[in-house]
């Protein structure tokens, strides 16, 4: 999912040399540092009333990087990952200011209209994550489980909201970190390649035909 460098023609006709590298090298540790804070906060590395605790990296970092991956690979022509790190920067991006917003208050939502705000958040976001991960079947198999993951995380965390289940809010938190995982094992493959080094094996994709 890299671009190599081409040659391209000019409006002079001149031959100048296309845009090229890798924009996993800068979003994909901006997605592994996001969701290793998002998962700490939701196993309860930090208090329930800590819900701001991971904004820091979430905007400063996470959000940042998805932005940057998505312009460059949108440069190089390379669409479906930009979707995928488009999506991934309006959700950093959109959590940091549903948070924000709540914690203080500058977001006119009643007091008892806040959980359904919450819930309305994960749904939305679940329909356009689900999306993308039936687009991703061709893709191989690390990415599909990554967005497989975000999938399931957003479930536990609908669970949790809507029916007050603080089991099911923790074990979120722990689905996150397993797409962490993930994500920090494809990031590994891509500074491995950008080092001269073999990629690693990413699975074969659900669909092939």
């Amino acid at each position: 999912m890299s671009a190599d460098t081409a040659p391209a023609t000019t409006e002079a006709g001149s031959t100048a040399m296309a845009p090229t590298g890798d924009p996993l090298s800068v979003g994909l540790p901006g997605f592994v540092v996001g969701s290793v804070a998002l998962g700490l906060q939701l196993t309860g590395f930090v208090s329930a009333a800590a819900a701001a605790a991971p904004l820091a990296i979430i905007l400063a970092a996470s959000a940042v990087c998805t932005l940057i991956a998505t312009v460059w690979a949108a440069r190089l022509g390379q669409n479906a990952v930009a979707a995928v790190f488009g999506v991934f920067a309006g959700f950093w991006a959109s959590y940091a200011g549903l948070v924000l917003g709540l914690t203080h208050g500058w977001l006119p939502v009643p007091l008892e209209d806040i959980q359904h705000t919450q819930a309305l958040f994960l749904i939305s976001w679940l329909v356009v994550v689900g999306v993308l991960t039936l687009g991703s079947l061709r893709l191989p198999l690390s990415f599909t489980a990554v967005l497989a993951l975000v999938d399931l995380t957003l479930v536990l965390q609908i669970v949790g909201v809507l029916g007050n289940n603080t089991g099911a809010a923790k074990a979120s938190g722990f689905t996150a970190l397993s797409f962490a995982a993930i994500g920090a094992y494809l990031f590994l493959g891509t500074v491995r390649q950008a080092t001269g080094g073999q990629p690693l094996p990413l699975g074969r994709p659900v669909v092939t035909a």
